[in-house]
């Protein structure tokens, strides 16, 4: 069994360093490689993930122009759907800028393997929070979580996080059944994924996470009211057009 990390990077270089020792140190028996999509980067990006990485199995796919973090995972995912030789392979995705709690991820590999398809870092069930995240983009996760779980009859409490466990057999469902595993390029492709996993009957479960922004060294990508505006689309989208 292989452990695919799946990784989006877009001008991440000084967030690189603390990202592979994190993941370097984790699961030191497993079987891992190590997937990067670079979002046409402008900093030294490729180059330090080929100088950190050098020595464990990676690859990275290199988009001719920026499209956004769903276009990456859309990528990614097809690529580990080529590549991998298991089904009992386990994709993992989550952020580069190290707000993603790597010391949880022994646990959500173990709870993965109770056989639950999709494992979910959450920052909304019991246990879980922020640190050092601004009361603005708080109010506005909070709200745009409620909003779309009610509107979906959604279980599931934090809808838009990276940092989740994927069993590669839920996501060659989501192939099967979709046109496209992700359509969406920007930051909504989390909703959309999570919406075809439990359209996919997916087993889906969530741990808590303290979400850590202050071990971002750089600002987040994600605009606000940018995303906020892709959410609202993708909602009238889906009223009209229906999920594909």
């Amino acid at each position: 069994m292989n452990l695919y990390f799946l990784i989006p990077v877009f001008n991440e270089s000084v967030n690189l360093d603390l990202l592979s020792e994190s993941l370097q140190k984790v699961l030191p028996e497993k079987k891992k490689f190590y997937l990067f999509v670079d979002d046409k980067s402008t900093d030294d990006t490729i180059r330090k993930i080929h100088a950190l990485f050098q020595s464990k199995p990676y690859h990275i796919i290199e988009k001719e122009k920026n499209q956004g973090p769903g276009d990456s995972f859309n990528l990614g995912f097809e690529w580990i759907l080529e590549h991998s030789e298991d089904d009992r392979d386990l994709i993992i995705t989550l952020e580069a800028d190290n707000t993603s709690d790597i010391d949880l991820l022994p646990t959500m590999i173990s709870i993965s393997g109770l056989n639950y398809s999709l494992v979910l870092a959450s920052v909304y069930v019991q246990g879980g929070g922020f640190e050092k995240s601004s009361f603005l983009r708080k109010l506005i996760s909070f709200f745009a979580n409620i909003f779309l779980r009610l509107i979906f009859n959604i279980k599931v409490q934090t809808l838009s996080s990276f940092y989740r466990v994927y069993q590669i057999s839920l996501i060659k469902r989501i192939r099967q059944n979709y046109t496209s595993i992700i359509s969406e390029k920007g930051f909504v492709c989390m909703f959309e994924i999570l919406l075809k996993a439990i359209r996919s009957d997916a087993s889906i479960i969530e741990v808590p996470m303290i979400l850590k922004s202050q071990k971002r060294k750089d600002k987040s990508k994600m605009r606000i009211l940018k995303t906020m505006g892709q959410y609202i689309g993708y909602v009238f989208k889906l009223g009209f057009k229906g999920i594909s």
